[in-house]
């Protein structure tokens, strides 16, 4: 089957160590991701703005990018939600429209294809420090995912997972919301690190970057020495020390 990377546009300027962990756990499987190198913005900026045109013509360019793959995977639950989008902004188009259908099926957020498309729930992984998760809305919400991420977790020997309280409230980012309501994004994300230092958590864990970025700015200027790390980083750190 040929897997492909969307790499979205915070892991691939920012985060690209993250990309590295999907493509490294995935080799251990027999997976070898393509990479189609004219993949750009799934468009969820412009699509949340009310600019749908412009939208439009970023979800035209992931639809060529990965038309001929089998599936299509990525470390974050808000850009692939924004696929799951793409049948709406074509409606009117009914050839665009069957094939942003068929994208929209056959992308999986990480966690989602590891443990639903190849029934992979422990990796050999070991990470013995005391690690706590943040649930993003996009992620949990128009995706679903719950259990795989805690699936994934639950396998990996030594990790004390401890419960993050009101886990399920945004962190503040919001993408442009941060931008538009910078003062109530600051509150939110004040309130979510709040609770992260509750759990006295030696880890923050989290599927999509933007939250982990947010949440991590929060931490760093309170001076606060919680590591902010991807699922994907954690589980690739574990089965190096395994």
């Amino acid at each position: 089957m040929k897997v492909s990377l969307f790499i979205t546009c915070l892991s691939d300027t920012i985060y690209p160590r993250v990309g590295e962990a999907m493509v490294r756990l995935l080799a251990r499987y027999g997976i070898q991701l393509h990479f189609p190198t004219v993949q750009t913005c799934c468009g969820q900026p412009a699509f949340n703005s009310g600019y749908w045109k412009e939208a439009r013509e970023s979800a035209k360019t992931i639809l060529d990018a990965f038309e001929d793959s089998d599936f299509v995977i990525s470390p974050s639950g808000s850009c692939t939600g924004m696929i799951h989008h793409y049948p709406k902004l074509f409606e009117a188009d009914s050839f665009m429209y069957e094939r942003a259908v068929k994208l929209q099926r056959k992308s999986y957020e990480f966690t989602q294809f590891l443990v639903q498309v190849l029934g992979v729930k422990d990796i050999g992984a070991v990470f013995p420090h005391k690690v706590t998760y943040h649930p993003s809305c996009h992620g949990s919400r128009l995706l679903g995912i719950k259990e795989e991420p805690m699936e994934l977790m639950r396998h990996v020997q030594g990790l004390e997972l401890v419960p993050l309280p009101f886990a399920e409230d945004c962190c503040g980012f919001g993408g442009t919301f941060a931008v538009k309501m910078a003062d109530i994004s600051g509150a939110m994300v004040t309130e979510k690190v709040d609770h992260v230092l509750e759990t006295e958590a030696e880890v923050l864990v989290g599927l999509d970057l933007a939250c982990l970025m947010n949440i991590a700015g929060n931490l760093r200027y309170r001076n606060q020495p919680v590591k902010v790390m991807h699922l994907a980083e954690l589980l690739y750190e574990g089965v190096k020390q395994a």
